[in-house]
């Protein structure tokens, strides 16, 4: 079993990033600048967030926080995203989510301009990534992909099993997967909560890519010997085992299902900040288009 480091991977491409920001600064181009608007003071999403305008800080970009109350009215938090969306200083914009029930999500993305929407949600971008046209590709699945390329992990003709259906993760994963790239031409089924033989199907795959926000839901009878298992899951859960009494565990069952992989992510550390590294190209390629 080999571990697919996405906090090691992730500093790599960070490097990169870096060096090719210094690059543009040194012929004269423009620093990248991403923003994000945080509403609320949920606890995970303040980690989040703060995580990101430190990635900002590492890889030479300019961040922007916009912090808006709970209580802020829809039409306030569109306005912002509208003022952002003319700011030429600004390459992408992000809107952390969850939002509080008041605000409608969709037309929030819906409001982000397509050409700075670096999370890769706006119906524009998951339209041209269907088409496998040029993109930002939504952040969490484009980190997974740079993740499996980075370990050279063998996909075409591989059975790609994703647990999870949501917009942001689940199905454009499934996309990616089976699209004609070099990360991708797999035989992909798509699995979720009406899935009646879930654990069957989890068992046939080659590469298992678990997004369901269920800790420790995937158990080693659910897993193949040899799969490769991508976890996506973070869940802050009660431990008497920990200082804080707290512990993050992913949608699977790592000590049981690790001994069977050939390769696994970790939680923490896995997937994560790939999602982070990802935002940050996006930028870096929206900066470099003006």
């Amino acid at each position: 079993m080999q571990l697919l480091d996405g906090k090691l991977t992730s500093n790599t491409l960070k490097d990169e990033i870096a060096k090719e920001v210094s690059k543009v600064l040194a012929q004269g181009g423009k620093k990248p600048h991403l923003a994000a608007i945080l509403v609320g003071s949920n606890g995970a999403s303040e980690t989040y967030v703060n995580a990101k305008v430190k990635a900002c800080e590492k890889v030479g970009f300019d961040s922007t926080l916009v912090r808006m109350s709970e209580d802020v009215s829809e039409e306030e938090l569109l306005n912002e995203v509208r003022k952002i969306n003319e700011n030429p200083a600004i390459d992408g914009l992000i809107v952390q989510l969850p939002l509080p029930k008041h605000i409608s999500e969709i037309k929030v993305t819906e409001t982000i301009v397509p050409e700075k929407d670096v999370d890769g949600f706006h119906p524009v971008n998951l339209g041209r990534m269907t088409l496998n046209l040029p993109t930002f590709l939504p952040a969490t699945p484009a980190g997974i992909v740079e993740l499996l390329d980075r370990y050279d992990i063998e996909t075409s003709g591989k059975h790609c099993v994703v647990i999870g259906r949501s917009h942001i993760v689940g199905s454009p994963m499934s996309i990616l997967m089976a699209r004609n790239a070099k990360v991708g031409n797999c035989t992909v089924t798509l699995t979720h909560s009406r899935t009646t033989n879930l654990e069957e199907i989890s068992r046939s795959a080659d590469i298992l890519i678990v997004a369901l926000g269920k800790p420790e839901f995937v158990t080693a009878d659910m897993v193949k010997e040899g799969a490769v298992i991508v976890d996506v899951g973070i869940t802050r859960v009660k431990s008497d085992k920990t200082k804080s009494g707290w512990k993050l565990k992913g949608d699977v069952a790592f000590d049981e299902v690790a001994p069977k992989c050939s390769f696994i992510t970790p939680v923490p550390g896995g997937v994560g900040p790939m999602t982070i590294a990802s935002l940050l190209k996006n930028t870096l390629i929206s900066a470099r288009g003006k």
